[in-house]
């Protein structure tokens, strides 16, 4: 697996919610390049709760949605947006689960729009979700234009 550089880390405006490592009520996701996947591992923690000690569904859909739009940008290399997101809940997880691994892939892409499957697995190895995402893709002027950076990994 091959760290990805995060190609926004240093642009002031930068504060997203599943990504950005300076913000505070951040999800702080990291993510990384292995084959077709894209991957990342997170820590549940108390304040992400819905009922007690449970992660809230929100949450864990955030974790599904913010790695298929890390598979548009390091995989696709463009940007877009979410049209459609559909989460299967198959299994509850505590806020005391060790880690998660959440990785996702492109299925399909026709024209503009791309169809991503993603899943998060707890540190047992069970799939707790399952995750489509389709994804409006911006052609290359666009996405320039909305600050699109090329994503590269580390060697």
């Amino acid at each position: 697996m091959k760290k990805i550089i995060n190609p926004w880390r240093n642009h002031a405006e930068y504060n997203c919610f599943g990504c950005c490592p300076d913000n505070p009520i951040g999800l702080h996701m990291e993510f990384y390049e292995d084959g077709e996947y894209i991957v990342s591992t997170w820590h549940p923690e108390h304040n992400y709760q819905g009922w007690v000690n449970t992660m809230h569904g929100g949450i864990l859909s955030t974790l599904i949605d913010e790695v298929c739009g890390w598979v548009v940008t390091r995989k696709l290399q463009t940007s877009g947006y979410t049209v459609q997101l559909t989460v299967k809940f198959k299994k509850a997880i505590p806020t005391t689960e060790p880690e998660l691994t959440i990785r996702a892939k492109v299925t399909k892409q026709v024209r503009n729009l791309a169809y991503i499957s993603a899943e998060i697995v707890n540190s047992e190895g069970e799939l707790c979700n399952e995750g489509e995402a389709v994804y409006f893709l911006m052609n290359q002027e666009k996405a320039k234009e909305m600050g699109f950076l090329p994503c590269q990994v580390e060697d």
